[in-house]
């Protein structure tokens, strides 16, 4: 402004001096580029804490499950990628696992089988290092896509590493908006592969201590159990049940080594294709459980279908896969069983943090079983003492005293002038002998198994039999006996029908889901051994160990064996051999 208000005008100069200067071209083009480079520092800020972000939340996760698909929709989400999907390696070099993201439930059901380690895929795992691709059709190791499986063109992988051992790869397709993945992508996937590694290996950890914690839990429990007095039976159902959780298993299979050969019999089986292993007889050589028992050690196998040590034995692993077997018991201390865990085709296989605690979990099971054999028979001890003082008060005191009472009524009956009542004092005697002669027999029914010749006859060993199964019944079976068992039943004979007869109680408490069984054992020209339960009746067909052996230890001795469904329910058995 100029004195007194007027406005001040400031000359540039006049047309005569030339034109006015025009602006540079190359300001603008350098407000440009500036502007571009803001936006360039602007985007790589907030790449950066998008990644910081992403490396904080997956490394958040302590359920390894989670933590995988928290790494892959990070990783879609930071190169700004269409799909994405984590595959983790296996032993065998293949993908054991594999998450995707970005493809919808119907999808994946349309194209099938997920990948195992083919084409671009496998390559990355041959060669663990970062691949980007322009196109993916254009790499020799390109697979192919299966029908039905979404368009992908641009590709970029990286390998995930734990303590320098690879565990996975990430895998990215599509880059939205139809570009490609550039090398600041392949940095950021790689900065997020290390995170993930670490995030991974804690997971696996956590996993690892969580899985000993519940192995420990698992064998506290079977032991309770079997110290408290449950029967072998109940622990064994335990046993399986607790294994098949902890390892996430389709089929669980107990098979026990049969006295005197060299076969193993399965006791139990459940789970997928249990009707074909139940009850099934398989030689120790030739069979994946034999191999379990014949080494001692751990046995594992990627697909039980195609294993090598399978070479006996009908077809039973139909829609199986991975299978672990663990032997219950150590050679020294002696093997009582195997155990078999199996998954579905197409599940993962059986890594060592799952399948090692197995045979420890397993040898405590033997151990605890060990104890409470010695428990039981530390009751069978005290029980036969307790029986050994029963007999004795009853024939020092009860049968002494009754032979008294009758010589004083026998003396007594001279000084009875009535014939009526010398007749009824008489009648009273007799009962007298005869309460006394009861008594006699039950004196000797129990010792009949601590001292002398009776303790090892046929009788007495049957009475064993049945007593022993009651432990895994449940209950008490009904017992009859009839005929000279002691006398009349040869030694070859007799041990024929006590195995007999351990066998059909045996397959009675395995699968009859009886709630009463009836035993008769009767001697006459015939040795007979007839068992009968009201449980579900006989299984379905095929070679089932109990009901062959039955027949064989018939045959063998000249006899026969039937086996048939009862009308009214339950099974009835009769085996019978001649006595000539």
């Amino acid at each position: 402004m100029g004195i007194g208000g007027e406005p001040r005008r400031i000359s540039l100069g006049n047309a005569s001096e030339g034109p006015a200067p025009v602006p540079d071209p190359r300001l603008d083009e350098l407000l440009e580029e500036l502007r571009a480079r803001l936006n360039t520092a602007r985007g790589t800020r907030d790449r950066v804490h998008s990644l910081l972000e992403a490396v904080l939340a997956v490394g958040r996760d302590l359920e390894l499950t989670q933590a995988l698909r928290h790494i892959v929709e990070a990783a879609v989400t930071l190169v700004d990628a269409e799909y994405g999907a984590l595959g983790v390696i296996g032993e065998d070099q293949r993908l054991s696992q594999f998450i995707p993201v970005g493809v919808t439930d119907e999808q994946v059901e349309l194209i099938g089988a997920l990948p195992s380690g083919h084409g671009i895929l496998g390559e990355l795992i041959r060669h663990p290092e970062p691949l980007r691709l322009t196109r993916l059709s254009h790499h020799p190791a390109s697979y192919g896509f299966p029908a039905d499986h979404p368009p992908m063109r641009s590709f970029l992988g990286v390998p995930i590493r734990i303590r320098d051992k690879v565990f996975g790869n990430l895998y990215l397709t599509e880059k939205r908006g139809g570009g490609d993945f550039d090398a600041e992508d392949e940095s950021v996937l790689a900065t997020l592969a290390v995170a993930a590694g670490v995030a991974i290996d804690n997971a696996r950890l956590y996993a690892r201590a969580r899985q000993r914690q519940r192995w420990l839990e698992a064998s506290a429990e079977v032991t309770s159990s079997l110290l408290s007095g449950s029967g072998d039976q109940e622990v064994q159902d335990l046993l399986l049940t607790r294994a098949t959780e902890l390892v996430g298993a389709d089929l669980a299979v107990v098979a026990v080594p049969r006295p005197g050969t060299a076969e193993l019999e399965v006791r139990i089986a459940v789970g997928l294709g249990e009707r074909e292993h139940r009850g099934l007889v398989l030689p120790i050589e030739g069979s994946f459980m034999g191999a379990a028992f014949r080494t001692g050690g751990l046995v594992v196998s990627p697909d039980v279908r195609k294993d090598p040590r399978v070479t006996a034995g009908p077809p039973r692993w139909q829609g199986l896969g991975p299978a672990v077997a663990v032997p219950v018991g150590t050679a020294e201390r002696g093997i009582r069983g195997v155990l078999l865990l199996a998954r579905a085709a197409g599940a993962p296989l059986f890594e060592e943090d799952q399948s090692a605690p197995l045979l420890g979990f397993a040898g405590q099971a033997a151990v605890a079983l060990e104890l409470a054999e010695r428990r039981r028979d530390s009751e069978q001890m005290a029980l036969l003492r307790e029986r050994d003082r029963i007999a004795r008060d009853l024939h020092d005191l009860a049968v002494q005293r009754l032979f008294a009472t009758g010589m004083t009524l026998q003396g007594a009956t001279r000084f009875i002038d009535h014939p009526e009542a010398t007749e009824r004092v008489l009648r009273a005697i007799d009962d007298l002998d005869e309460t006394a002669r009861t008594i006699r027999a039950t004196i000797f029914g129990l010792r009949l198994r601590e001292r002398g010749p009776a303790a090892t006859g046929l009788r007495a060993r049957i009475a064993e039999v049945a007593e022993r199964a009651t432990r895994s019944l449940g209950f008490a079976p009904a017992l009859r006996t009839a005929g000279l068992l002691d006398v009349a039943v040869p030694p070859e004979v007799a041990d024929a029908a006590v195995a007999v007869l351990e066998e059909a109680l045996s397959n009675a408490a395995r699968h009859a889901r009886a709630g009463a069984v009836d035993v008769t054992v009767a001697a006459g020209d015939e040795l007979t051994v007839t068992v009968t339960d009201n449980g579900v009746g006989l299984p379905g067909t095929g070679r089932r160990g109990g009901l062959a052996n039955l027949t064989d230890r018939a045959s063998g001795l000249g006899g026969t064996f039937t086996a048939r469904t009862r009308a009214e329910g339950g099974t009835e058995l009769v085996w019978q051999v001649p006595l000539g």
